[in-house]
């Protein structure tokens, strides 16, 4: 069977592998845009028990977890940038840990006071997981493979 794609076709390189983006392997670190910096510190500092990487600012946290860091902060990069409003969410985090581990999570975030969404709860999909929220509203889950 005779090839039907043209030269043009064959000797122009994937999109994908000629991107200088097709350098990154992970994501470094991530950053939590804060409305209550103290009431954020305390819950993942406090409640979650992250160990502090550093304090760049009162206005950027820095908590390292494994290879990676959580970074928490004022908006403030651009004059423009507007506060986040109340009742939104910025984003969704999953922390992963043993099937053990979830159950010990949901134990003592109920200890500390911290309202689950869910409890610890195993899923079609081979997850067990439990959510909550920090004190900004972000989607915060716990999950294990199982």
């Amino acid at each position: 069977m005779k090839d039907t794609m043209t030269d043009e076709q064959t000797s122009k390189p994937d999109q994908r592998t000629r991107s200088p983006f097709s350098a990154i392997r992970a994501i470094d670190y991530t950053v939590i845009f804060v409305r209550d910096m103290a009431a954020m510190r305390s819950f993942y500092e406090d409640v979650l028990a992250f160990p502090l990487l550093r304090e760049l600012s009162p206005n950027w946290i820095e908590y390292g977890l494994g290879n990676n860091t959580l970074a928490l902060a004022k908006p403030s990069r651009t004059a423009s940038e507007t506060p986040i409003p109340s009742g939104s969410a910025s984003l969704q985090l999953a922390f992963k840990v043993s099937a053990a581990e979830v159950d010990a999570c949901a134990d003592e975030l109920v200890r500390q006071g911290v309202g689950l969404l869910s409890p610890p709860t195993n899923q079609s999909f081979g997850h067990r997981t439990l959510f909550l929220r920090d004190p900004d509203g972000n989607l915060l889950e716990v999950y294990a493979e199982i």
